[in-house]
């Protein structure tokens, strides 16, 4: 980068902003690692993600107030709300429970995201722009918001899921809780007395709701189903909300766009992660497969579609 390029970036500070937060995240990878090579949390990793979230808020803010509309109208804006929304959810997830595992599993993804927007785009792509007449609607914040923080918590949370089959090392999972992931506590094991014909509960039924300790993978197994269970509820909104803009927009509730098929293709996985936990209590690396294909499915729905440069829903690129 010569330095035409230096000047052009520092007299662009949306450009500049996106820049610093990919340096902090940049900064924030090894050091989670490290943390997580000690076995100790550190609130030092906390604070550049933290600081990277703000310098993002800015940076959207600043385009929302150059470009006169929601910022999320270009592959740029729609990359840098994701990188936003990745390290927002990945804050709350460690505020639940902080944990290196946390930092070192969800600092990818934001940090791919921001290094996509700030690196592989054209220049073209990185500049504000008119919205098309499509976009021009109130529904333009509710269902792109809404579908992008969906995603970010589907994404946070696979990679939570990817994190259990890391560490996974075939213990058998215990833990049972509400249909939203809350109020985690162990089964009572029942133990078999042959001899007298009778079955005794090892934990009596008034202790087994007593405060326990939970291991690594358990806490991981729940914050990833938890954060998934938020994520897939914002899915549906922002999938139904999509659906009532499209028919005001183009006179058509479901028009098997390439994107819309994909949102789909994304929302029946991780309702089948979801019934797996639900209704066949899953636990461990089973569930933990179909979050990681989850994963994949859902990097095709948003960066490959854009990319091929095809559909209603495309953000366009140089394939184009």
């Amino acid at each position: 980068m010569g330095f035409s390029g230096l000047e052009a970036i520092v007299s662009e500070p949306v450009l500049l902003l996106g820049l610093l937060a990919f340096a902090l995240l940049l900064v924030a990878l090894p050091w989670s690692f490290w943390a997580l090579s000690n076995g100790r949390s550190s609130s030092g990793v906390r604070s550049l993600i933290a600081l990277s979230n703000l310098l993002l808020t800015a940076q959207l803010v600043l385009r929302w107030w150059q470009s006169g509309h929601f910022p999320i109208s270009n592959l740029y804006e729609s990359l840098c709300f994701l990188a936003w929304a990745c390290t927002l959810t990945q804050l709350l997830v460690e505020r639940n429970w902080s944990s290196p595992l946390v930092a070192a599993a969800a600092t990818p993804m934001g940090l791919g995201c921001i290094a996509f927007a700030s690196f592989a785009l054209p220049d073209q792509l990185q500049q504000a722009s008119p919205l098309v007449p499509a976009l021009r609607s109130s529904w333009l914040v509710m269902h792109v918001s809404v579908i992008m923080v969906s995603y970010a918590a589907l994404m946070v949370g696979s990679l939570l899921s990817v994190a259990v089959l890391v560490t996974d090392r075939g213990e058998d999972l215990e833990l049972r809780s509400s249909s939203i992931g809350t109020g985690a506590y162990r089964r009572p094991k029942l133990l078999s007395m042959q001899s007298k014909g009778v079955v005794a509960v090892q934990n009596p039924p008034e202790v087994q709701l007593s405060s326990i300790h939970f291991s690594r993978t358990e806490q991981l197994d729940s914050l990833s189903y938890r954060t998934i269970t938020v994520g897939f509820l914002l899915l549906t909104v922002g999938i139904i909300s999509g659906a009532v803009w499209a028919n005001e927009a183009w006179g058509s509730w479901w028009s098997w766009d390439p994107k819309e098929t994909w949102a789909l293709i994304c929302w029946l996985v991780y309702a089948a992660y979801l019934h797996t936990r639900l209704s066949r209590g899953w636990q461990g690396r089973r569930p933990a497969l179909v979050a990681a294909f989850g994963l994949v499915v859902i990097v095709v729905c948003y960066i490959g579609v854009n990319l091929l440069g095809i559909g209603l829903h495309s953000y366009g690129w140089f394939f184009e």
